[in-house]
């Protein structure tokens, strides 16, 4: 009898989410993916620990009750921050894996040992984000520039990042990493990626930019081998959204056109 194709759950406030989702599909093979973009309560930095766990729970409800999922992916680090402990101890049986800045491998490859970390203010404010921060400490001493980015989210979903507004806000956090030698650069959020070659313009193209889109893939992968999946086959990806968003934008990130259906 043929197997059940692996359903896997994935959720972001918007379309920050989708370069997850690149990474997730040059990995994962013969599942079937659903996609949730949260756009009617994005963005999520700058909501309390409180509401943005509600929503967390309320998304994993509905793609348990709807979709029956076996694995669900918290593709954005502020949520993961607000939520993953309780989503661990609520839901045991579920595959569950989280976001978090790639800070360790900053530190291993920073070479002026002056390290960057872009993401949003409750990323940043985060009790998993300090105890990561002090965890890593250990590894080599190196300088941590720390920098909240309120409304970059909304410049990116919005498509302005070309604009005058959106250039000054980069610049003006950007600046004091240049000036002191940074020469890598933590992206803390997963919509930050598609900001990569405004920040590569300011900085300069030696910066090397990091995000966790692959790690999130492949312990996904690992995660999915150990429950006996063969990874082959097509994967199937179903789109939902909350609210408004860009299709086009949507199309481009997912790589084919693409159908989301209103939740």
């Amino acid at each position: 009898m043929k197997r059940e194709a692996l359903k896997i759950g994935v959720f972001d406030s918007g379309l920050g989410g989708l370069t997850v989702l690149q990474a997730i599909s040059s990995t994962i093979k013969g599942a079937k993916l659903f996609y949730i973009a949260d756009t009617k309560n994005a963005p999520y930095g700058n909501k309390t620990s409180q509401q943005i766990l509600q929503y967390v729970l309320d998304i994993t409800d509905y793609f348990i009750e709807n979709h029956q999922i076996d694995a669900l992916v918290v593709a954005c680090n502020t949520a993961t921050s607000a939520s993953i402990a309780t989503l661990r101890e609520r839901y045991p049986n579920l595959m569950i894996v989280g976001t978090e800045p790639a800070i360790k491998p900053a530190i291993e490859q920073t070479q002026t040992a002056k390290v960057g970390v872009l993401a949003t203010p409750a990323t940043l404010r985060g009790d998993k984000y300090q105890s990561l921060v002090e965890r890593l400490s250990g590894i080599k001493e190196v300088e941590l520039f720390e920098q909240a980015c309120p409304g970059l989210v909304e410049h990116i979903e919005n498509r302005t990042l070309e604009s005058k507004e959106s250039r000054a806000l980069l610049t003006a956090w950007l600046l004091p990493m240049k000036r002191a030698k940074v020469d890598t650069i933590v992206l803390g959020c997963t919509h930050y990626p598609l900001a990569s070659s405004a920040i590569k313009e300011i900085m300069s193209e030696s910066v090397t930019l990091l995000d966790s889109g692959m790690a999130i893939a492949n312990r996904l992968f690992t995660l999915l081998k150990e429950r006996g999946h063969k990874n082959s086959g097509n994967l199937e990806i179903n789109l939902y959204t909350t609210g408004k968003i860009d299709k086009d934008f949507v199309d481009t990130l997912v790589g084919k056109p693409i159908e989301p259906i209103t939740l």
